[in-house]
């Protein structure tokens, strides 16, 4: 007990500097490194595993290794595995712009670019209506609606950042998303022959319903490469639509806090200085600018394939920093709703696409 008139001993303790957290940080940024040359040895081995499918697994695997998630995944090492995944996907979101030029899109024709509005639109706001009707928590009916109508875990990655989304209903997302694609790849070839679709045709299904970029190449590549190119370009003409909606979560986040702000002023007769998300945040604003840098078709294709394998590492690292993020246990007292959600948002974006392609080409 201090003594009476002496001032008590502060107990509160210094934050740590900076430079404390640097080898936590490296040290997870070293097992999101160690993750990415699994997943690109996986994908060597297997081609039909893309690597982003893998860097995620390999994320999940590790937060639910004892010693793993131990000293690395919860411990120092999470400061890195978060940078991974918030900062380095915001820079190969950046560098998927390059993989689109409007010419590309313009070339589909109108009737494809239209199919592929509405197949996005449907899929998203269905999937969205529907995981708020199941109640699911948190941003998990926008960020699965994003990520199955868009362009799977890089979308989801995208629209969490300019939403403020919470890390685990993130990497819920994220987990059923990729598994979902994952199955598609196995499933989708089955389905050609009986559905009646000529390679051209199964390529656009596949570029309308398929979710990541990776799944779509090694799901469209089974029927040829006629249905590679055709699959590939309706996707990317999804990926252009990645761009807006972030734009669109941003501007509603805005709104969002502009109005406690004012509610809250009002309420105590003050204005409240709370800082507001961007209007268009930067890294969307850098997607579209490489959209219009492959554009002008300046850039060497020596620049564009060091590029897409820049882009192919860091939303590898960053995906395996989101699947660090999984928490297993926690995601099964969810997972029937979960689950169910992913079922119906995948056959409503395969029945929607699959129509869409035999009306429009």
């Amino acid at each position: 007990m201090a003594l009476l008139g002496e001032r008590p001993k502060s107990r509160t303790r210094q934050a740590p500097s900076p430079a404390a957290h640097r080898p936590g940080k490296f040290s997870g940024l070293a097992l999101a490194a160690t993750g990415v040359a699994v997943a690109w040895g996986t994908h060597r081995l297997v081609p039909g595993v893309p690597m982003l499918t893998a860097a995620v697994v390999l994320g999940i695997a590790a937060a639910h290794l004892p010693g793993a998630a131990r000293h690395f995944v919860r411990g120092h090492g999470k400061a890195g595995l978060t940078f991974a995944a918030k900062r380095l996907m915001r820079v190969g979101i950046v560098l998927l712009g390059l993989k689109l030029g409007l010419d590309d899109v313009l070339g589909l024709g109108w009737t494809s670019v239209a199919m592929v509005l509405g197949v996005v639109a449907v899929t998203f706001l269905g999937t969205w209506w529907l995981g708020r009707r199941m109640g699911l928590r948190g941003d998990q009916p926008l960020l699965i609606a994003t990520g199955y109508s868009i362009c799977g875990a890089s979308a989801i990655g995208a629209v969490s950042e300019a939403s403020g989304s919470d890390e685990r209903d993130t990497a819920a997302s994220v987990a059923l998303v990729t598994l979902c694609g994952t199955l598609a790849i196995a499933v989708l070839p089955l389905l050609q022959h009986p559905l009646g679709l000529t390679d051209a045709e199964f390529g656009r299904w596949v570029g309308a319903s398929v979710h990541d970029v990776g799944q779509v190449v090694a799901t469209a590549q089974t029927a040829g490469p006629g249905a590679l190119g055709d699959a590939v370009l309706v996707k990317l003409m999804r990926v252009a639509l990645l761009a807006p909606l972030v734009a669109a979560v941003a501007l509603s986040v805005r709104a969002r806090s502009r109005s406690r702000s004012d509610a809250a002023g009002g309420a105590a007769g003050v204005s409240v200085g709370a800082k507001r998300p961007p209007l268009v945040p930067l890294f969307v604003v850098g997607f579209l600018a490489m959209v219009a840098l492959r554009t002008t078709g300046l850039l060497p294709g020596g620049v564009l394939d060091a590029a897409q394998l820049a882009q192919e590492l860091l939303l590898a690292a960053a995906l395996f920093g989101l699947g660090s993020a999984v928490d297993l246990p926690s995601l099964t007292r969810t997972g029937g709703r979960v689950a169910a959600l992913g079922l119906a948002a995948w056959a409503v974006i395969a029945g929607i696409s699959y129509v869409g392609v035999i009306l429009t080409y």
